[in-house]
């Protein structure tokens, strides 16, 4: 099928997060401003300097059938979940060809791991170290692949227009949604299943992270560990889980009378070619996606009214991208309700964009904006209007809102969505 440059839309949504195994659990952690922030309990984690994250509210293994879980690594279970849920939310009732209101060839999925099936390789090694060859999984591979989790989605909803697996770090989740989001327009299929999934919540993760000075060490309190934008802040909370989002062609929608939360606009992408990890301090490649997305879509600045930020609670990345919005939108940044969800979710790295995504949907659906949770002391460099004390009213008519994304390599990648 020839390019058509058809609107997206956003028919359903699907999460399992830290504060809830649902969307809807999710949501109202967030509205609520609830830290899903705890200490790491057992023998492995005792010798790390870092011994909190956010885990899964809900283990995947109470929702999945245990001989379909011992085949998936956590992040693809984690995946599973949140499509299935995104999936029924939509209204289908069962996979392509045999739900008679969507063709397999014309549906996809896009599923992003920034790591992938971490957990299962360090687990499966020690189980060759200890146990000997024989006893390693046969599953293995299958488990460990970046591909796992959009793979297994794509089998469960029976996707033949493609399935892809974006990885750019933390940007991944974001750069799925994205590339879904082209997917449908230029014709290539009619539904896309899309997000982003991560579950690496273990001690050589963690400690290769909090060697790098990129983890907050607030042991003690770990409810209020994340803190973006705040000057205490010392660095970002890993969390665990998946964000799944099904993006549709209005025309598509319309025909099978779906429900619509939002119009899916588009997206920025640029790159710092700064860094291995560390953020461009001016912002540069930050304001560069912005922009792009800006020129892509045709969105006027004064028009956002809502962002959910990337804001992972590092001293340099929280100004940084801060500065790169005010140099794109100028004055009308004064008017953007700021929300920073990784205060009370933590860090999902590629799986960030897909429950953020779902944020940034539901704000503007429910026209409420999350507040950012354990900001005391706001940095003076934060020149923007972030919603702390509880959630925020936005306005009423057509408002668009932002989600930003941003991995170590230098990966910006930046999602617009429009309210209808």
């Amino acid at each position: 099928m020839s390019p058509t440059n058809r609107t997206v839309v956003v028919t359903g949504i699907g999460a399992t997060t830290p504060l809830g195994g649902d969307s809807a659990s999710t949501w109202e952690g967030l509205i609520a401003g609830r830290s899903g922030v705890r200490p790491l309990e057992g023998e492995r984690f005792e010798e790390l300097p870092v011994r909190i994250a956010a885990p899964a509210a809900v283990d995947p293994g109470e929702v999945l059938p245990r001989p379909q879980a011992r085949k998936l690594d956590r992040s693809a279970q984690f995946a599973l979940i949140a499509a299935r849920e995104a999936w029924a939310d939509a209204g289908f009732t069962a996979p392509a060809g045999e739900d008679g209101s969507i063709r397999p060839d014309r549906l996809g999925a896009v599923i992003a791991s920034g790591i992938g099936g971490v957990t299962t390789l360090l687990d499966q090694y020690d189980v060759l170290k200890e146990k000997g060859v024989r006893r390693v999984s046969p599953h293995t591979v299958p488990m460990l692949m970046p591909n796992g989790p959009s793979a297994n989605v794509g089998l469960e909803v029976n996707a033949q227009a493609g399935v892809h697996t974006p990885v750019s770090a933390c940007a991944s989740g974001a750069e799925a949604i994205g590339y879904a989001i082209e997917m449908i327009r230029n014709g290539r299929a009619d539904v896309v299943v899309a997000g982003g999934t991560e579950a690496a919540i273990h001690p050589l993760p963690i400690a290769a992270f909090a060697n790098m000075m990129a983890m907050s060490k607030n042991n003690d309190d770990p409810e209020r560990a994340s803190r973006p934008y705040d000057k205490a802040r010392d660095g970002f909370v890993l969390g665990e889980g998946a964000g799944v989002v099904i993006l549709e062609s209005a025309e598509h929608a319309a025909a099978r009378g779906a429900r619509v939360y939002c119009e899916a606009l588009g997206q920025g992408l640029s790159a710092d070619s700064h860094h291995i990890a560390q953020p461009e301090p001016t912002g540069r490649g930050v304001a560069a996606a912005v922009q792009n997305l800006l020129d892509n879509t045709g969105l006027k600045p004064s028009e956002v009214v809502h962002l959910n930020a990337h804001a992972t609670s590092t001293p340099q990345g929280d100004i940084a991208e801060i500065k790169a919005l005010r140099k794109v939108l100028g004055d009308d940044l004064d008017h953007v309700a700021i929300s920073a969800t990784k205060s009370m979710t933590g860090h999902l790295l590629g799986g960030a964009g897909g429950i953020e995504t779902v944020a940034t949907v539901l704000a503007l659906h429910h026209r409420q904006a999350p507040p950012t949770v354990n900001v005391d002391d706001m940095d003076d460099e934060v020149e923007a209007d972030v919603v702390r004390g509880g959630p925020r009213a936005l306005p009423e008519g057509t408002i668009a809102a932002i989600n930003n994304s941003f991995g170590f390599g230098g990966h910006n990648v930046v999602l617009a969505f429009r309210s209808v």
